[in-house]
């Protein structure tokens, strides 16, 4: 915001800071809305920086537009490229994630790396035909594979399960107690999560980490993972 009587923004720095508040508006901007952030910067200026960004997006060959709406100005889709914008969400809400995948996700999260077994222990169902799907959707990986009789697939989250929640590391999770008034809400078995031992996010009492147990690192790909089939 400009202090008073700090020199005058104008010329291609100031419509450069008009275009992004365009953009990150939620409500169309209007001329106070600039008044109130440039109180040094003469009305037609900041008429004249909005007539420029709108005029700056008029070309045909952009998909957005600067239109005037409600009395400000928005940034839009132009209304010809309609049907893309529409398959996009249309897409995205096929990838929608079932209660049962964001249960099994939010228990993988919180206690990987895990297996089959010890998410089936945790929900009390069988959770192979929704680990495939989040595999599929590349929201879990396979990290490994537990140095127990049998050697069972050990699972983990991915870079895209960070990206799918907006989280910039898995530290970014909320903490137990806070996923369990989420998992309420969510109505996910919150005490089946934090019911269960060895997660990244556990304090323990004991000196040593939350899960000691050796597992070896994946080195299969997805072939030899379909070929195992049962021991996952």
């Amino acid at each position: 915001m400009s202090e008073p009587g700090a020199p005058s923004i104008g010329g291609a720095r100031l419509r450069a800071i008009v275009e992004a508040l365009v953009f990150a508006a939620e409500e169309p901007l209007t001329l106070d809305d600039l008044e109130d952030l440039f109180p040094d910067e003469g009305r037609e200026t900041l008429q004249s920086a909005l007539d420029d960004v709108a005029a700056l997006w008029e070309s045909p060959d952009r998909g957005l537009q600067v239109i005037r709406v409600a009395g400000g100005y928005r940034m839009t889709t132009r209304s010809e490229l309609g049907e893309w914008v529409r398959a996009l969400f249309r897409s995205r809400h096929r990838r929608r994630l079932s209660p049962a995948a964001l249960e099994t996700l939010a228990i993988v999260a919180y206690r990987q790396p895990i297996t089959t077994p010890e998410i089936q222990a945790i929900r009390g169902t069988d959770p192979v035909g929704v680990l495939q799907n989040l595999l599929d959707k590349k929201l879990l990986r396979v990290v490994g594979r537990k140095k127990v009789v049998g050697k069972p697939i050990l699972y983990g989250t991915t870079p895209e399960f960070l990206s799918h929640f907006g989280l910039d590391s898995l530290s970014d999770l909320p903490t137990l107690e806070e996923f369990g008034a989420l998992a309420a809400s969510l109505s996910l078995p919150a005490q089946g999560v934090l019911a269960a031992r060895g997660g990244p996010f556990e304090e323990d009492d004991d000196t040593g980490p939350a899960n000691d147990e050796e597992f070896e690192d994946a080195t299969e790909d997805d072939t030899e993972r379909e070929e195992d089939g049962d021991d996952s």
